[in-house]
């Protein structure tokens, strides 16, 4: 069980000469399994959510809860992938894949043996005793995202992991996430910039402004699951993109004005 709010979530920084608003009662919601994605313009706030519901950054105001405990400014709590695959370059594959779970108390044994089991399951038998600079920027990414997936954390927190592959790469990584989710259905918080990508994977997508960020619009994904690569041929699916990125032009446009 997992169920992340996030209720009226404001932070501002304050420096010596000025101060900037980030985040503008930003409230949204997670329910256990459910996959939600964040989508909004380049400077809009996304990663310092990440920090705020992470531990790392109290918000100015505003309060976290998960399963139905007041956490803001807990650490600990969230399954974290961030946007590089971070692997440690002198750890095996399987050291890798097990941090997680050691850090977390498990015995290295345990967690060794269960990133043995899993590894073949995400197309990287064979690889366990290697160094991660064998691995391509997808199997690095599968193997940072296995890491995740094994911590025992129910909610996963994603920021924008396929943002630096080539698009086929990142299409074939697209897939293979949603068919390791749909076999686990973790709660998972999704950033990207890509409208594409949201709406594949999601069930449901939170639009924010420029900064100050606000939620513009929460929309609901009406496509059925399991779901397959033919639903971005659907004329809904191209509706839902273009009515996206209207939403975010208008921002950017506002934002250049001002």
């Amino acid at each position: 069980m997992s169920k992340l709010e996030l209720r009226d979530i404001q932070q501002s920084f304050f420096g010596k000469k000025m101060s900037q608003q980030v985040l503008s009662n930003v409230s949204l919601y997670v329910n256990d399994g459910e996959f939600v994605s964040i989508i909004g313009p380049s400077g809009s706030g996304k990663s310092t959510l990440f920090h705020i519901i992470g531990g790392l950054l109290n918000p100015s105001a505003g309060e976290v809860w998960l399963d139905g405990v007041n956490v803001t400014g807990t650490k600990g709590l969230i399954s974290y992938m961030p946007q590089q695959p971070a692997l440690f370059p002198w750890r095996s594959i399987e050291s890798n894949v097990a941090l997680a779970q050691e850090v977390a108390g498990e015995t290295r044994s345990k967690a060794l043996e269960k990133a043995r089991e899993w590894l073949p399951k995400v197309g990287l038998g064979g690889y366990e005793h290697e160094l991660p600079h064998v691995l391509s920027g997808g199997m690095q990414q599968r193997v940072s995202f296995l890491r995740a997936l094994l911590s025992p954390q129910e909610l996963m927190c994603l920021d924008e992991p396929f943002g630096s592959l080539d698009a086929l790469t990142r299409q074939d990584m697209q897939a293979w996430l949603l068919n390791i989710w749909e076999q686990n259905k973790r709660s998972i918080l999704f950033v990207t910039h890509s409208i594409e990508e949201a709406l594949f994977l999601s069930d449901r997508i939170y639009v924010l402004s420029n900064k100050p960020a606000t939620i513009l619009e929460e929309i609901v994904i009406p496509f059925t699951r399991p779901r397959q690569e033919t639903v971005m041929m659907e004329s809904k699916f191209q509706e839902l993109r273009l009515h996206i990125q209207a939403l975010l032009r208008k921002e950017i446009s506002y934002d250049k004005r001002n």
